[in-house]
């Protein structure tokens, strides 16, 4: 079956017979002519369709989350964390200026409203999180059930085309067979037919010479 409506030039797929057609198996040499024929094929084209749409950019509107899709598709690491924001350390020089005691304490004033929020946020983990939890599992189970239920009716109905393909293949197969077998059958009558008249024939002008030979003597 061939199906080239989108454009004239596209180029024409058949589909195969895989559960019939062996021949390739049985006959390596085959394979051989094969494989050296689509050797001379032109290869096929780089570019896409033209129905194919453009690439689709995401995160136009998230420069961060851009960069880091942009991080992710060139392997780079993930850079570390940086620990600085969750140490209290001291003015660095001796002896500090005002201006550094302030920025250390700052940092110690954003370090423990960082504890505190840390501390609200595990209360209300211990309070409402088994119970968010428990429905966010609910629903995490449902879908995957959802989804092994539609693959297992995929592969269901995978299989049943596989084996209906299969039957009408080998079906079709021994029709094939028996009719190339009546083939050979009236090719072999037709050579034989063929044969006999062609022996006629000669049998006939040996005759014919026979005849003239005994009229004459006559």
């Amino acid at each position: 079956m061939a199906d080239n409506s989108d454009s004239p030039s596209a180029p024409v797929i058949f589909d195969s017979l895989p559960y019939y057609d062996d021949d390739l198996t049985k006959f390596p040499f085959l394979k051989e002519k094969v494989e050296k024929e689509l050797a001379r094929e032109p290869k096929p084209p780089t570019t896409l369709h033209p129905r194919v749409p453009p690439a689709y950019e995401l995160f136009t509107k998230n420069p961060m989350l851009q960069a880091e899709l942009e991080r992710i598709e060139s392997h780079h690491p993930f850079p570390p964390l940086d620990t600085t924001r969750y140490q209290l350390p001291p003015p660095a020089s001796v002896p500090a200026t005002d201006e550094e005691w302030q920025a250390s304490l700052n940092n110690a004033r954003a370090q423990l409203e960082h504890q505190r929020i840390r501390q609200t946020n595990l209360t209300l983990l211990q309070t409402y999180g088994a119970n968010s939890w428990r429905v966010h599992n609910y629903l995490v189970e449902a879908s995957a059930k959802q989804v092994e239920k539609a693959l297992e009716d995929l592969k269901k109905l995978t299989e049943d085309v596989n084996r209906d393909r299969k039957n009408f293949q080998t079906k079709t197969g021994a029709q094939l067979n028996a009719l190339e077998t009546r083939w050979t059958e009236l090719i072999s009558s037709v050579l034989q037919i063929e044969m006999a008249n062609v022996a006629m024939d000669i049998e006939i002008d040996r005759l014919n010479k026979r005849e003239v030979e005994l009229a004459e003597m006559v």
